[in-house]
C-alpha cells in the first residue's frame, strides 16, 4: 500500500504528515522545555540562595504569572507577538519558568542550610563557588524530573495552540494543526483522518508522563527504598 493511512481532502499523504507533524510538536516541546528549565533552573538557584529584596520581588513576580493558567498566558503572548514557530516556542517556555523556579528555589532553600554548606561559607568560599560547586549538583536529579514530566505538558500545549490557530501555522504540519484542519469534516468522509493526529498525541504523552514517573522512582532515594 503506497498510503496505509490514506489521504486528506487535499491529496496529502497522511502518514507523512503524521510523521513530520510529530517531528515539529516534538522539536517544540524539546527546545521550549530546555529554555524554560534552564532559565527556572537558574533563577530559582539564585533566588533560593541570596534570599533577601531579590527573592521576595521574585516570588511577587511569579506569583503573578501563576495566576494565569499556562495555556491562556501563551495564548495571549501569541495574540501579541503572532504565531509561528518559534513565538510558539517562547511562549510555552515561558509558561514553564515560574514552576521550574519554584522547585529549584525550594531544593535550594533546604541545601543552604546544610552543614557542609555552612562550612564552605565559614573557610571562605564565594557565593557563586558554594551555588556552581554545592548546591546545583543536588538540584541535578529534581531538574530531570521536571524536564521529563513538562515534555507531554508542553506536547500538549502546542498541539493545543496549533488546534486554535495560534500555533504552527500550515501548511507546516504539526499534530496539533492537522487536528484542527479535520475537526471541522470529522463525522464527513474521510472522518477518520482525526483520529491519527490525536492518538499519536495521546501515546506521545502518555509515554513521557511514564518515563518521567520511572525517572522520579529512580532518583528519588525514599521512593527507591519504598520500591526496594
Amino acid at each position: 500500500m503506497e498510503r496505509p493511512l490514506g489521504s486528506d481532502h487535499l491529496g496529502r499523504d497522511v502518514l507523512s504528515r503524521v510523521i513530520v507533524g510529530s517531528r515539529t510538536s516534538l522539536y517544540v516541546a524539546v527546545l521550549a522545555v530546555s529554555i524554560s528549565k534552564l532559565i527556572g533552573f537558574s533563577w530559582g538557584i539564585l533566588t533560593g540562595y541570596t534570599g533577601g529584596k531579590f527573592d521576595l520581588i521574585s516570588q511577587r513576580f511569579l506569583d503573578i504569572l501563576m495566576s494565569f493558567p499556562g495555556i491562556i498566558l501563551a495564548m495571549l503572548l501569541l495574540v501579541g507577538v503572532g504565531s509561528g514557530l518559534y513565538t510558539v516556542i517562547a511562549a510555552i517556555a515561558i509558561t514553564g519558568v515560574a514552576g521550574t523556579t519554584r522547585v529549584i528555589r525550594s531544593v535550594t532553600l533546604s541545601i543552604r542550610e546544610m552543614e557542609y554548606v555552612e562550612a564552605g561559607r565559614a573557610l571562605g568560599a564565594s557565593p557563586l563557588r558554594i551555588m556552581f560547586v554545592h548546591i546545583t549538583p543536588q538540584c541535578i536529579a529534581p531538574l530531570m524530573v521536571l524536564a521529563s514530566v513538562s515534555l507531554g505538558g508542553a506536547i500538549f500545549a502546542e498541539a493545543a495552540l496549533s488546534f486554535l490557530g495560534l500555533g504552527i501555522p500550515p501548511p507546516n504540519p504539526s499534530l496539533g494543526n492537522m487536528l484542527g484542519g479535520v475537526l471541522g469534516d470529522a463525522f464527513k468522509p474521510p472522518w477518520w483522518l482525526v483520529f491519527y493526529p490525536g492518538i499519536t498525541i495521546t501515546l506521545t504523552i502518555l509515554a513521557f508522563n511514564i518515563f518521567g514517573d520511572g525517572m522520579r522512582d529512580h532518583l528519588d532515594p525514599r521512593l527507591r527504598g519504598r520500591l526496594n
